[in-house]
């Protein structure tokens, strides 16, 4: 049930989204490029609105939301209670779940890090 109403409500909002970009295709395209700045999206002089904005509310937007949003349902992580086993990918590429890294009793440490 839940993943039907997620298909309806993100549907919903690409057909209005692809609608308003018809319609009103210069405010649509302030409108995105706001959104791009909160994300910094446009700060890279090499990668322009042309390479990126049309992208919204195409079909291929639906499946990637829809992906996501799905998956994040099975987020199951609430303090006070045990960890799920999540997949992670290792620096090799290899997904593991969290649970494999466990040793007897010890803590389990998960470091996050990123590169720019």
């Amino acid at each position: 049930l839940q993943k039907i109403l997620i298909v309806l409500h993100v549907t919903m909002c690409v057909v209005v989204g692809k609608t308003l970009i018809i319609l009103f295709p210069n405010a649509m395209k302030r409108y995105i490029l706001k959104q791009g700045e909160k994300s910094r999206m446009n700060t890279n002089p090499k990668f322009s609105y042309e390479n990126w904005g049309p992208t919204f509310f195409s079909f291929k937007y639906l499946l990637f939301v829809l992906k996501v949003k799905w998956k994040r349902l099975e987020d199951e992580a609430y303090e006070g209670c045990p960890a799920p086993n999540t997949p992670v990918v290792t620096s090799n590429g290899e997904v593991r779940h969290i649970f494999d890294f466990m040793q007897d009793n010890r803590p389990l440490i998960l470091n996050f890090g990123s590169c720019t």
